[in-house]
């Protein structure tokens, strides 16, 4: 498949990606290279450690506590990007995968090239890029906790600004920067600012946990 800038949104120059892809196989580990390779500000690294700012694709059929507790190592000690290939994600590990700071996944059924960069370029951006199902499944399962959880009182412990709940709400409908700036009659800037401002104050890695952590607290 030859690479079509014009689909990832990015041009042929810019800042490089360094991109490390971590799999259980050599053929799997050796697949998502050639597709990756396509693109021009990827630069895919041979060894299999990750730096901080890196992006690492790692491929698992199923997530498990081994997959998770690399996934937490990664974005938390060596301060890598994460984005997850993975054939299919449990119930009881799906908001486990976002809170370790996985902002991007990719179904391995739909992992052409195009899927991988447009999940690359949006994990070293700090966006978030979930299939819509998976999304959809995050939103029933959080709101499941909320409804389920002992002690709420009806207000949310955490204060969210009215504008960072509006940004949360297009973010979790799938919008990307631009669109959201758009709607909001807000610069890309202003939204860039809103999300790095709530991301930072509450501790958030990414921003598929800034959604499901307004969807557990009952914003969206």
């Amino acid at each position: 498949m030859s690479h079509r800038p014009t689909e990832t949104g990015s041009a042929d120059s810019g800042p490089h990606i360094s991109v490390v892809v971590q799999a259980p196989d050599p053929i799997s580990r050796a697949g998502v290279r050639s597709q990756l390779a396509q693109h021009p500000v990827i630069d895919l690294l041979d060894g299999s450690e990750a730096g901080p700012g890196s992006v690492v694709v790692l491929i698992s059929e199923m997530p498990d506590e081994t997959v998770l507790s690399r996934l937490r190592r990664l974005v938390r000690s060596d301060g890598a990007r994460a984005v997850l290939v993975a054939g299919a994600i449990r119930e009881a590990e799906l908001l486990e995968v976002i809170e370790c700071g996985v902002g991007a996944i990719v179904w391995r059924h739909e992992a052409t090239a195009h899927r991988l960069v447009q999940a690359v370029l949006a994990a070293s951006r700090g966006d978030g890029d979930l299939p819509s199902d998976l999304l959809g499944r995050l939103i029933t399962q959080v709101g499941s906790l909320q409804r389920t959880a002992s002690g709420r009182t009806g207000a949310p412990s955490s204060g969210l600004l009215p504008r960072e709940v509006d940004v949360l709400r297009l973010v979790a409908d799938g919008l990307d920067t631009g669109e959201i700036a758009s709607k909001l009659s807000y610069s890309e800037r202003t939204v860039k600012n809103v999300m790095h401002g709530l991301t930072t104050r509450l501790h958030l890695r990414n921003r598929a946990h800034a959604v499901a952590y307004a969807l557990r607290e009952g914003y969206i």
